[in-house]
């Protein structure tokens, strides 16, 4: 049985004629929910506009934990760093530590393997029984278009 209390990170490899897209979690310590505001959904956004090593696409903001795809970006930095980087940079904006030690990621390996994830995430809120329609959900975007971004 593995004892593992955290995820093992290997560094995403960035893939010749293929797109890299990471699709990533990353939880507020103790599950704690306080991320579903406004004035969270706007902190990100300027982090990670910040934070411009790794690009984000699309991505769900729910009570206690952030969903999001990522692509490299400029310049180069590997994805646990820049992870690390942006709950810095929101610590300083929003004026407080609610993070995790630790994170989840996951390559995506095909157009229908992100169409798959995307669609699984985007309805969280519903299955939460938070909204009644994936679409109602106020706290999710896209800031970049990646390239498997046609679902």
């Amino acid at each position: 049985m593995d004892q593992r209390k955290h995820p093992v990170h290997h560094a995403p490899y960035v893939r010749v004629n293929r797109p890299t897209i990471v699709f990533v979690t990353i939880c507020t310590q103790n599950r704690l929910k306080l991320l579903d505001n406004p004035r969270v959904h706007e902190t990100f956004i300027q982090t990670w506009s910040q934070a411009q090593a790794w690009l984000v696409g699309r991505y769900i903001i729910m009570p206690d934990h952030v969903h999001l795809f990522a692509s490299p970006g400029q310049p180069s930095l590997p994805l646990q760093n820049w992870i690390r980087y942006c709950k810095s940079l929101f610590t300083k904006s929003f004026g407080q530590s609610i993070w995790q030690i630790d994170h989840w990621d996951n390559i995506v390996r095909s157009g229908e393997n992100y169409a798959e994830k995307w669609h699984y995430v985007r309805n969280n809120p519903v299955r939460a029984g938070l909204v009644a329609a994936a679409d109602d959900w106020p706290y999710q975007g896209q800031l970049n278009a990646l390239i498997w971004d046609r679902v």
